[in-house]
């Protein structure tokens, strides 16, 4: 039977001033694929072993969004994007790497100084990316023979959940993780899965407002799944 416990405030990471709290599945048994659909159909995400989902009570920045894959039409600069990018993908259990980690190091260092990740030790990596208890892939995304982006994604029965991408920030002009979400949506319907769950979208953090580009894009509200274009805040 699943368990929620709900946490002490801690430090919002997305919006500077505020304090956040989580709820939390604390399980008596192991998460499998379909309990675990069932609790990002109902807005939680993983973390590593840790699922959760937030539970601020003055605060509801945090909204669930999913792409509907079937009915997904690339914008013209995401067609561009998907062209101008020359990446191979390779499909790998989770595992360890040094030329990942030190990829992941350099995109914190890069596009998320003093977010408090750009600090993390392999110990922090290892446990926020390589630890699951469903089915994740590893993805890598070569350039020839370099390595430009790594994702991790779980493959759940309705569809894809994006964990995370990290990327070689440093090469200019590129769009790597539009490139990514693009990836996975052909992934779903490559294997006929209705939803690409992509997190929060937070309206009022900057590099969150990005999944708002990918339509048509569906959030979670009073516990249904509506177009973003009806969502009232």
């Amino acid at each position: 039977m699943l368990k929620f416990h709900t946490t002490n405030p801690y430090t919002c990471s997305y919006l500077p001033g505020k304090l956040a709290c989580s709820e939390v599945v604390t399980p008596d048994y192991p998460i499998d694929a379909n309990t675990y659909e069932k609790l990002i159909q109902a807005g939680f995400r993983r973390s590593g072993y840790y699922t959760y989902r937030p539970n601020c009570a003055h605060c509801q920045a945090c909204v669930s969004v999913r792409i509907d894959v079937k009915a997904f039409k690339p914008r013209r600069i995401q067609r561009r994007v998907w062209k101008q990018h020359n990446l191979t993908a390779t499909l790998h259990e989770l595992h360890y790497k040094p030329q990942h980690y030190a990829l992941y190091q350099q995109y914190q260092t890069q596009r998320h100084a003093g977010g408090g990740m750009d600090n993390d030790c392999l110990e922090q990596y290892q446990n926020f990316l390589l630890q699951s208890h469903v089915n994740s892939r590893l993805v890598e995304f070569h350039e020839g023979e370099t390595l430009r982006m790594v994702s991790i994604v779980d493959v759940l029965p309705d569809g894809l959940s994006s964990v995370y991408t990290f990327y070689d920030a440093s090469v200019v002009h590129a769009s790597f993780g539009t490139y990514s979400i693009l990836w996975q949506v052909e992934q779903c319907k490559i294997h006929n899965l209705a939803y690409l769950y992509l997190g929060y979208w937070i309206k009022e953090n900057r590099k969150m407002r990005y999944k708002v580009n990918f339509h048509p894009l569906e959030v979670l509200a009073d516990g249904r799944w509506m177009p973003l274009e009806k969502y009232v805040r």
